[in-house]
């Protein structure tokens, strides 16, 4: 079953070149009710083909 978040996070390799995002992703599964960040940012690292250690998590929530 689906779930439906609201993200904002920050890429980048380098500081000066950050990228910020902000809005609605669906993932194939729900995440446990308190996920760790690090799991949602390899989640989001994967998906976007660049290194976790480059995604920072601003704000993550479930939408309802």
């Amino acid at each position: 079953m689906s779930a439906k978040y609201y993200t904002h996070f920050v890429m980048s390799s380098q500081p000066r070149n950050a990228s910020e995002f902000t809005g609605v992703v669906e993932l194939n599964r729900s995440l446990l009710r308190s996920p760790n960040l690090r799991e949602v940012a390899s989640i989001l690292a994967r998906s976007l083909e660049v290194s976790s250690s480059d995604i920072r998590i601003l704000h993550w929530s479930r939408l309802h």
